[in-house]
């Protein structure tokens, strides 16, 4: 997921990562690659593609108590603090939003697991190990995003490498009458959105986020081996080195939103942004609905990317493998026409190897955080801090280091921080 291969690091391996819609086909949508070749995706049906009557929802953000920050706390003040440990693997941190204050942490090898009260509850939430490849690279059980109405419909999606290799996004479900104080799940509830060829074992991405506007947004890394070398940073006929927006709300399995790039035709029509390498790990800020990219680099340079809530020039084109960071790669040239986005903030490896991307902070217990974009690095053991300074551009800083595996970062219902150790251990940002 990480790093190239000839330099063996992997952040797996570190320690043993208008209005309307467009219908998609109600068979489950396969994505084939030929290897070498630059326009690769061939989907398994042939759709005829319509519009559905479903409105668009604009982004709408919730409100904040206090105004962002414009000086960085003092870190000597605030420790990481560990709230369990003994977890196999453990890659990913969220909460479903539906008021039960659990922790759901992601286990690389097919498990999640609940935190309730600072405990690590005995029963998983979903096992899928037989179902999921994690022996190898950077390949697991990767993401996990519940739906915005989860609640009431009982609706999460996952994304793993089954396995063959590939990239699986499904859907799962909860059973709703069930009297559990904890719900229960099984993998026969299991509907497959997508299934993409990964012609290697490392950059697979993995992270699912609901946007602010519904959509389900999927992180597809380029396909692994090192420097891009079926060119798919570039490339609109793949779904490799992008963000996938899709309408799980509409259609079968889902639908296009009709505000999408290509979704009147131009290339594959689940993409909303090109050129990432490996984006392990975005997040929206809950406040204003920015979005925020930590983009693995190549040799030299990692990066954190940026979009305003406000941005509509799509598709986001983030370089990659034109350039990494703000540096040219071996002097690709930009034939797609479209304006590169800069990062706001790039680091070397001096620092670290690998970005983890992050989360803003909106939580009330820590108020000298409020508005501070905190991110960590997998090999250092670094935390990074960034204020936007206005006009998009930001300040950054080192506020700590761990001493840990840092393999993701989370929040709970109530904003509060987590980050994940993936020796095992999962730690919440308090203050001493």
């Amino acid at each position: 997921m990480y790093k190239k291969w000839s330099i063996g690091i992997s952040i797996f391996v570190l320690t043993a990562l208008v209005t309307g819609c467009v219908s998609t086909p109600t068979s489950t949508n396969v994505i084939t690659e030929t290897p070498f070749q630059y326009s690769t995706i061939v989907s398994s049906t042939q759709p005829s593609i319509t519009l559905s009557a479903s409105p668009e929802t604009p982004f709408v953000t919730s409100t904040s108590p206090s105004a962002n920050v414009t000086v960085f706390p003092n870190p000597s003040l605030y420790t990481w603090t560990p709230v369990v440990t003994g977890l196999s693997r453990p890659i990913g941190i969220t909460n479903a939003g539906d008021g039960s204050g659990i922790l759901y942490v992601i286990e690389k090898v097919g498990v999640i697991r609940m935190i309730q009260n600072g405990q690590l509850l005995p029963d998983p939430f979903l096992d899928i190990s037989n179902l999921v490849k994690s022996s190898g690279g950077e390949q697991g059980l990767l993401g996990i995003a519940f739906h915005p109405n989860y609640s009431q419909n009982g609706f999460y999606y996952v994304d793993y490498t089954d396995l063959n290799g590939n990239t699986v996004i499904a859907r799962f479900s909860k059973s709703l009458t069930t009297t559990s104080e904890i719900p229960s799940t099984v993998a026969a509830s299991q509907v497959i959105l997508l299934q993409i060829h990964q012609p290697y074992a490392n950059h697979n991405g993995g992270q699912l986020v609901f946007g602010p506007d519904g959509y389900l947004y999927i992180g597809m890394g380029d396909g692994g081996s090192e420097g891009d070398p079926h060119a798919y940073g570039q490339s609109v006929q793949t779904l490799l080195a992008k963000i996938l927006r899709i309408d799980v709300d509409h259609g079968n399995p889902y639908a296009i939103p009709v505000s999408n790039p290509y979704a009147n035709g131009g290339g594959l029509s689940e993409i909303w942004a090109i050129g990432l390498r490996n984006p392990w790990r975005f997040s929206f800020d809950s406040r204003t609905g920015d979005l925020y990219i930590g983009d693995v680099g190549q040799d030299l340079w990692e990066e954190i990317d940026y979009l305003p809530a406000s941005f509509n020039a799509v598709p986001a084109n983030f370089g990659w493998s034109i350039r990494e960071g703000l540096h040219p790669y071996k002097n690709t040239p930009n034939d797609m026409g479209t304006p590169l986005i800069d990062p706001v903030y790039e680091y070397g490896h001096d620092l670290g190897c690998a970005v983890v991307g992050g989360y803003v902070y909106r939580g009330t217990v820590l108020p000298d955080f409020n508005g501070v974009y905190l991110f960590g690095d997998n090999c250092s053991g670094r935390v990074w801090g960034l204020i936007g300074t206005g006009n998009g551009t930001f300040k950054g800083q080192v506020l700590f280091q761990t001493g840990l595996n840092i393999s993701s970062l989370g929040v709970d219902e109530n904003g509060a921080l987590y980050l994940a150790d993936l020796g095992g251990g999962i730690y919440q940002l308090q203050k001493k």
